[in-house]
């Protein structure tokens, strides 16, 4: 009876929960100072001093546990689903009230702090006579880069490090930007290369963050130029950043000002694919004018890229995006997936205020 009672409790507190966001997402201020820059840091720092020195990834472990565990619970108690089903759904609420409460302490709570552009004193729009400003800016310090490395303008680079060298050199980018930039230290590092990447790759995902265990995932299928900024992505997760657009820009950040060239420039020429492509969007003429002047083979590295999206094409993709897209709109993303071009915004923006 008390265990019915508990069970009763936790369900009753999931909607309970629900208004309470609704409430918090009024104070991101707050949440600001007492959660993203109080609790969470201290406590996702542990989690990577914990974890971070493991040689694979825990987090994988236990979510593979709790897989088996879920599907094992759902074998034993699928009978009941007609036998009792109040009791069935109870359990049910019960658990999603206790994991919706995790989730949040762990993580989600970073989901409600102000937009980044705030916290860096941006504005939030940006005229197209700007974006082609920067995109040209961009253009011709990624092409630069380029024929530093000793490369062809037409050959495409590929990066000559491991991905565990790659993990280690992040740390090197996240110090620079420190050093403008001191709320973005980051400490322990504990990047791990997923053991469910071909997964992750046929959902469409080239990494995720694990709240249970603070470890950043990397998917280890993703070729070349991407790997650098995916790492430096999942390592905003790290530091707070829920939002995909604002981890993305400061992925873009943390590699641009990295000390080695190669990393510095596959930071230049992800930014500049995102530039580039929301130019074709406002000014197709001016894209259609800038985009030779591009390196053939940074345009190489992007073509590889589709490629090798392509090759893992699958109904299960559009479900899984059509979840993620539904999960960040639950989570103060009101534009879900297509809130990724904010990223433009805050690169136009930052390098207005801070050029290059």
């Amino acid at each position: 009876m008390r265990k019915k009672r508990t069970k009763f409790i936790l369900a009753v507190l999931l909607p309970l929960q629900y208004l309470a966001l609704l409430l918090l997402r009024q104070f991101p201020e707050f949440v600001e100072t007492v959660y993203s820059n109080g609790f969470f840091p201290f406590f996702s720092t542990i989690l990577r001093y914990t974890f971070g020195w493991v040689p694979f990834s825990v987090g994988d472990v236990l979510y593979t546990l709790m897989g088996i565990y879920l599907i094992r619970w759902f074998f034993k108690n699928y009978k009941r689903v007609v036998r009792g089903p109040r009791g069935f759904l109870l359990d049910i609420l019960a658990s999603v009230s206790v994991i919706y409460f995790i989730f949040n302490l762990m993580w989600g709570l970073n989901y409600y702090r102000p937009p980044l552009h705030k916290s860096l004193e941006l504005d939030r729009d940006y005229t197209t006579e700007e974006l082609l400003e920067i995109t040209e800016v961009l253009i011709e310090r990624a092409n630069a880069l380029h024929r530093e490395l000793g490369y062809a303008d037409s050959t495409k680079i590929e990066l000559p490090y491991d991905q565990k060298q790659i993990f280690e050199s992040s740390l090197d980018g996240y110090h620079e930007l420190t050093k403008i930039h001191p709320e973005l230290s980051y400490r322990a590092l504990s990047l791990k290369k997923s053991g469910w990447s071909l997964g992750l790759t046929y959902m469409g995902y080239s990494g995720y963050y694990n709240p249970l265990t603070g470890e950043a995932q990397v998917n280890n299928l993703i070729k070349t130029y991407k790997f650098p900024v995916v790492a430096a992505h999942e390592q905003a997760h790290q530091l707070g950043y829920a939002a995909e657009n604002e981890a993305n820009f400061i992925a873009t950040l943390a590699t641009i000002h990295n000390p080695d060239p190669y990393i510095k420039y596959t930071g230049y020429i992800f930014v500049l694919r995102y530039c580039i492509n929301e130019l074709a969007r406002r000014d197709i003429d001016s894209y259609r004018r800038l985009l030779p002047t591009v390196n053939f083979g940074i345009l190489e590295s992007y073509r590889e890229m589709r490629e090798f999206w392509a090759s893992y094409e699958n109904p299960l993709e559009d479900v899984s995006k059509l979840f993620w897209d539904q999960f960040l709109k639950a989570n103060n993303q009101q534009q879900g997936i297509m809130s990724y071009s904010y990223m433009v915004a805050l690169v136009v923006n930052y390098f207005e205020k801070h050029p290059l």
